[in-house]
């Protein structure tokens, strides 16, 4: 079946689509920060770009959507039916990454949390953090 959008009007959607800011991602930066932690945001510097550095701690929380990261949920199983192809290769290339980036971080000493777009609205996410970001700040 053929995009019912002409290539430069899927492109404006598409461009919509953020990496920072999303609405998960300020689901557990309200969280941490109301816990006590305080944190730094999108170091370029490090492999992937993580989402929340706790350099004093080593830790690393990156907030993934379930659709473009492919979790194990229902949202994170659905495939757009059209060109199928690519978007299993697109999917496959994303998780490949993903697997890179957290391989290399440790590698360098840093643990990784990630916490699904779907773990979100989970009462027991706060114990979750807390309990990855260790003791509780002074």
């Amino acid at each position: 079946m053929a995009d019912t959008f002409s290539k430069s009007e899927r492109s404006r959607i598409m461009a919509t689509v953020k990496s920072k800011g999303t609405a998960p991602e300020m689901v557990v930066r309200r969280l941490v920060h109301s816990l006590g932690y305080r944190f730094r945001l999108h170091n370029r510097l490090l492999p992937g770009c993580p989402d929340l550095i706790f350099p004093s701690r080593r830790k690393i929380i990156f907030v993934h959507g379930c659709f473009w990261h492919r979790h194990n949920c229902r949202r994170g199983r659905a495939i757009p039916s059209d060109h199928r192809d690519y978007w299993e290769a697109k999917f496959a290339r994303n998780r490949q990454r993903d697997r890179q980036v957290r391989r290399a971080l440790r590698r360098d000493g840093w643990n990784v949390l990630v916490v699904w777009e779907c773990q979100t609205q989970r009462p027991n996410l706060a114990e979750v953090l807390d309990e990855f970001l260790g003791s509780p700040p002074k």
